[in-house]
């Protein structure tokens, strides 16, 4: 049995005072020993958390118990190692930068695509009438991605708004919608009806719930995540390996930030070519007199300083 557990998790939920509610949670995931990253918005929740099994159980418990979060989910990974060093917690505009913040337009809670449980969105991927589109940004998609899938250049999924006019020759189709744990899909397709695209779907619970519940078919590569495990296996029933390194073009499955803090470019990149550039993108970037030393991983974090669990 793995000693600790990550939880993904969201909720679009109206929160009063979400400002104090930031700084009140955090206390409350401290005394729990748990680490992680949250966002508060007056929107609602969205987290990934990990921790020993019992604080995590503790703490889905909390968050089921307030009437504003009961609907919450939780996607559960059992972990070797705990997937961040610290406890975050901090109030934003949105829980998923989008720039969609007028809610008499976009509004997850009144109008969104409709939910694709994942057994059925197995079932109607490759239906002839049916679009599969990616809404994650570029170093999400070019690490994995589902067969036959649209992706769009973007390189943060607040210029999605941006590409709907792309999409147009879709209008006639099925759009499913999907990203890593469901969160910008309650949004892109929301936007993507307010467009006039009639048959809009969403992965429920999104890359990350499909390959627990379907085997992760179809699902070419890894799937990026955002804590220092970097990426996460998804197929189990037909895996492949999809992403080339960005300086020899080898195939490789790993992923880095780039050593070079100024730059910090999310690239895939072999072992090779990492110990050569000491984790840096290019060479310019091995110069740089604020490199971070590169330990294989090429995940950094802002304070590397560990944090005691008991037990």
């Amino acid at each position: 049995m793995k000693k600790y557990q990550t939880l993904l998790y969201y909720c679009y939920s109206y929160i009063a005072e979400a400002e104090q509610f930031a700084a009140d949670h955090l206390k409350f995931c401290k005394s729990l020993n748990l680490v992680g990253r949250i966002i508060v918005a007056d929107e609602g929740l969205n987290g990934t958390i990990s921790g020993t099994p019992e604080a995590c159980e503790a703490y889905m418990k909390a968050i089921h118990a307030d009437e504003r979060f009961a609907k919450t989910e939780f996607k559960i990974d059992d972990v070797e190692e705990l997937s961040f060093l610290k406890m975050h917690c901090r109030y934003k505009s949105e829980i998923v930068h989008s720039g969609l913040r007028d809610t008499s337009i976009i509004n997850p809670n009144e109008r969104t695509g409709k939910h694709l449980e994942p057994v059925d969105f197995m079932k109607m991927k490759d239906d002839e009438d049916v679009v599969i589109l990616d809404v994650r940004s570029n170093y999400e998609h070019n690490l994995g991605k589902f067969k036959n899938a649209v992706t769009l250049d973007i390189e943060n999924f607040r210029d999605f708004p941006e590409q709907i006019n792309q999409l147009a020759q879709y209008k006639d189709k099925k759009i499913l919608t999907y990203c890593t744990g469901g969160i910008k899909c309650e949004k892109a397709s929301a936007l993507l009806l307010h467009h006039g695209f009639n048959d809009v779907y969403q992965l429920h619970g999104g890359i990350i719930k499909y390959g627990k519940e379907a085997g992760g078919k179809d699902f070419e590569g890894k799937c990026y995540v955002f804590d220092n495990r970097i990426a996460v296996d998804v197929n189990e029933v037909n895996p492949t390996v999809v992403s080339v390194c960005y300086n020899c073009g080898v195939t490789t499955p790993k992923m880095i930030n780039c050593a070079n803090p100024e730059c910090n470019e999310h690239v895939t990149q072999c072992d090779a070519c990492g110990e050569q550039l000491q984790g840096c993108c290019s060479e310019a970037c091995t110069t740089n007199p604020r490199k971070r030393p590169y330990d294989g991983t090429g995940y950094y974090v802002k304070v590397p300083q560990p944090v005691a669990v008991k037990g």
